[in-house]
């Protein structure tokens, strides 16, 4: 098994270098890979602390650093040491430079400022958490999506994956003896999606569930045959209503999400399009 040490050098938060290194290291199943994050990396003399450990751990270099002076003091340190130092943002910087005939503004952590994107993420999270599991159903006319699906079907988890990219999601789980509100089924603003998954594979993820709870009764929430007629009603629901269903079965949380996404963008486009054939009187 191959093995090697992953430097992460950011003068913000690191986070976009994380995801970078997770989605290129994942291409390679048979690599050990050791992370080392170094966030936050402003100044010369902070460079300076880290390079020990540059040395002592050589492998590559990941980095997003704006400053010239700390860029060239890493690369220097880099040459010195025989490592392959990455600027992972400089293509796509110098592709929109050239698109839009203008420099970047070479400022550290700028996609974290506190501006009105920001303050909307932070609206769209307090609403999610307060519209998990079927509660706050009033208000479900001001979400932006509206997940339905059976009990750990994933809707929380995805809800609020959603909501750090700045949606307002509401859920609610469907249960066979208790039926929804009826105003789910009027709703106009939010795309409602319904999320489904192999009725084996609920039965695993609620009997894991319950084990968490020192719970160790059978009950009829892991019933084969319970759970199965439990998928079979929300699917029933979901086509009798006309929802875009999602199965979650074998889709990570993320990948769950960007097809949600896309379902919302596409609605917005056929919207568009119906608006722009609509004649002014």
């Amino acid at each position: 098994m191959s093995r090697i040490h992953l430097h992460l050098v950011s003068d913000s938060t690191g986070e976009t270098l994380e995801m970078i290194a997770k989605a290129a290291i994942a291409q390679f199943e048979d690599a050990e890979v050791e992370r080392h994050f170094w966030p936050m990396v402003r100044s010369r003399q902070h460079l300076d602390r880290i390079v020990p450990e540059l040395s002592a751990n050589p492998g590559i270099v990941l980095y997003t650093l704006v400053n010239p002076e700390t860029r060239s003091r890493l690369e220097e340190h880099c040459r010195t040491l025989s490592l392959t130092a990455v600027p992972v943002l400089d293509g796509v910087t110098a592709a929109l430079e050239n698109a839009l005939g203008r420099e970047a503004q070479g400022r550290p952590g700028r996609q974290h400022l506190m501006d009105q994107a920001y303050f909307d993420r932070v609206e769209a999270i307090q609403f999610t958490i307060a519209h998990d599991d079927g509660i706050g159903w009033e208000n479900w006319e001001e979400a932006d999506i509206l997940l339905a699906g059976v009990s750990r079907s994933s809707k929380t988890p995805t809800s609020i994956y959603l909501a750090n990219r700045g949606y307002k999601v509401a859920n609610i789980p469907l249960v066979v003896e208790s039926p929804p509100p009826p105003s789910l089924f009027n709703l106009r603003h939010p795309l409602v999606v319904g999320l489904t998954t192999a009725p084996e594979r609920l039965v695993q993820i609620r009997r894991n569930r319950l084990l968490t709870l020192n719970e160790r009764t059978q009950t009829s929430y892991v019933d084969s045959e319970r759970v199965t007629s439990e998928v079979q009603f929300a699917r029933r629901m979901f086509a009798d209503n006309g929802w875009p269903v999602i199965d979650v079965t074998r889709r990570s949380i993320e990948e769950t999400a960007a097809a949600i996404i896309k379902l919302l963008g596409d609605r917005q486009r056929r919207d568009d399009t119906l608006l722009q054939g609509v004649k002014p009187i």
